[in-house]
């Protein structure tokens, strides 16, 4: 079996006020299984589980295709859209273990937790990137380098989906 690339969503648990970041994630999360890729999250509602909604949309998805690393410790509460569920009881802890799941990682909107999680992925020198048009700590972040640890590279901005297929294939090589 080969290994077929994780791309871990970072992102805001509520979108509520952000039905164009909603469609956003839904266009975006297609795109990742469009391209042979799996999603991992945080398992939760917003990005989320729009992420994983539109990854179930595409054409090439198949049942596995979206995981969900819970901060809590039941099956329940993933959303609807997650097939691996991995309930971790860790609270923010788990933190690490979504930006660890990504061979490539892609933060939208977010606070706090979203920050949490785009630092964890730079500190173990996961490449990572934000759709900066989202808003939150994803468009604050878009284009900077966070700390000494990766000369020369900055967190990739990507405006637009489009940008972030072109991201994905030029840094997973597919």
């Amino acid at each position: 079996m080969s290994h077929r690339p994780t791309v871990a969503v970072f992102g805001s648990n509520d979108l509520s006020d952000s039905p164009d970041v909603q469609q956003l994630c839904e266009d975006l999360g297609r795109t990742i299984v469009d391209l042979g890729c799996r999603v991992a999250c945080g398992g939760l509602g917003g990005v989320m589980s729009a992420v994983c909604k539109g990854a179930r949309s595409s054409a090439r998805y198949t049942e596995g295709d979206t995981i969900g690393i819970l901060p809590m410790g039941d099956f329940e509460s993933a959303n609807e859209f997650i097939d691996v569920i991995i309930p971790t009881g860790l609270g923010l802890f788990r933190n690490m273990l979504v930006a660890r799941a990504g061979d490539a990682c892609i933060g939208v909107k977010g606070g706090a937790g979203t920050l949490s999680e785009i630092a964890f992925a730079w500190q173990i020198k996961k490449p990572v990137a934000v759709m900066s048009s989202s808003g939150g700590w994803s468009a604050d972040l878009a284009g900077t380098r966070l700390d000494h640890r990766r000369i020369g590279t900055d967190v990739t901005d990507l405006p637009n989906v489009a940008a972030a297929e072109q991201w994905l294939k030029v840094t997973l090589d597919i």
